[in-house]
């Protein structure tokens, strides 16, 4: 269907030539054509023309409009409002600078130099509209603020301790444990996915070695898993920085331009953030908060204060109030020991270290006779 429309276009077009310009050719020519019979001839010369040129270039212009369709439905709204009305800026302003041009009747300057500036500064603004579009919005965010009064106001106050916008880099969606982060409702806020990190994310799962393959789809599917659940808001950053090669500077500045909070695991670039002064989350040093403090085979020094459940246990607890129950600390009572963990238990209620002593048989012994002996 689209072919046949380009054909149409181009007939038409063919017949607007040859009505114009045939005949100034018939006339350089010496041949002689009169009335209704020169027009006709003219109009079907120009269309014929045209419909045989269509049949070579209709492929070519069919597939770049594809192109374009295809670039334009990617974009967002935002983007092809401010790129379509700083274009339309910038032709009015070539059109007001090209009016004492067109005036002047001066060769070139009076019909080339109009053309030149009306696509300089059509692009020029089509360009600002496109690649500003942070704070073009930052722009209407500030008018509505000071619009707002007193809640506004409060509203600024609250930001400044609140950072609306998480910033998923590649990394974190490949380990995938954001998704189990999310889900325990830890994270509050908008998550946000910017465009180049998804088409390094889409690079890496179409990549030839097989394990960055699965890497690269494993992140994929952590990202449909967070979008489709919908525990939390996730959007997607359309803009990109095209000044800026490398993905993790374009994070950094995202992260600037929206005051959001990079959430990632990669060691290094957790210190290149830290040092542009721009917050970040890393889900390793959550990881390293949230483990055990104790781990089996670690020497304790504890009290034990009083005796447990079970027989010949004892309780002792630690400084945070973690309760550790010792085995054979029943012989141990009100004294400081030293301890060997052998597991740990986290419940409802918290955690709970189980241990042994660090002494030979004979040490039990030995309490125990003088437990007896006591008793005697």
């Amino acid at each position: 269907m689209r072919k046949h429309i380009i054909r149409l276009l181009f007939i038409i077009v063919g017949a607007a030539v040859g009505f114009y310009y045939l005949p100034l050719l018939w006339d350089a020519l010496d041949f002689k054509f009169f009335g209704i019979v020169r027009l006709f001839s003219d109009l079907i010369i120009g269309a014929i023309v045209f419909l045989l040129l269509s049949f070579v270039l209709s492929g070519t212009i069919n597939r770049l409009v594809n192109r374009v369709e295809a670039y334009l439905t990617k974009q967002s709204p935002v983007y092809l409002f401010f790129g379509s009305l700083l274009t339309i800026v910038g032709l009015v302003l070539a059109v007001l600078v090209s009016t004492p041009l067109w005036n002047s009747h001066v060769p070139v300057l009076d019909n080339v130099v109009p053309v030149i500036l009306m696509v300089i500064l059509g692009y020029f603004g089509f360009r600002i509209g496109t690649t500003r579009l942070d704070e073009w919005r930052n722009l209407f965010q500030l008018r509505r603020q000071r619009g707002g009064g007193k809640d506004s106001h409060v509203m600024a106050k609250q930001d400044a301790n609140y950072h609306h916008y998480k910033i998923l880099d590649t990394n974190i969606l490949i380990d995938g444990r954001i998704y189990d982060i999310v889900k325990t409702g830890f994270i509050e806020g908008t998550l946000l996915v910017p465009n180049f990190v998804l088409y390094e994310l889409q690079y890496i799962a179409d990549s030839s070695d097989s394990i960055k393959r699965v890497r690269g789809r494993r992140g994929l599917d952590i990202l449909n898993k967070l979008q489709n659940e919908k525990i939390v808001p996730i959007e997607m950053y359309e803009g990109d920085f095209e000044d800026i090669p490398e993905v993790d500077s374009k994070l950094i500045r995202l992260a600037k331009e929206v005051d959001g909070v990079i959430v990632t695991n990669d060691f290094n670039l957790n210190k290149v953030i830290q040092f542009q002064n721009v917050e970040v989350m890393n889900i390793n040093g959550l990881a390293k908060a949230l483990k055990p403090r104790v781990i089996p085979g670690e020497k304790l020094n504890v009290m034990v204060v009083k005796k447990g459940t079970e027989r010949q246990q004892g309780v002792a607890y630690l400084d945070d109030g973690t309760m550790v129950v010792v085995e054979d600390g029943r012989y141990y009572m009100n004294d400081h020991i030293d301890v060997e963990v052998t597991s740990a238990l986290q419940t409802d209620a918290g955690r709970m270290i189980f241990a042994r002593p660090v002494h030979s048989p004979k040490g039990i012994n030995d309490h125990h006779s003088e437990d007896n002996s006591d008793k005697k």
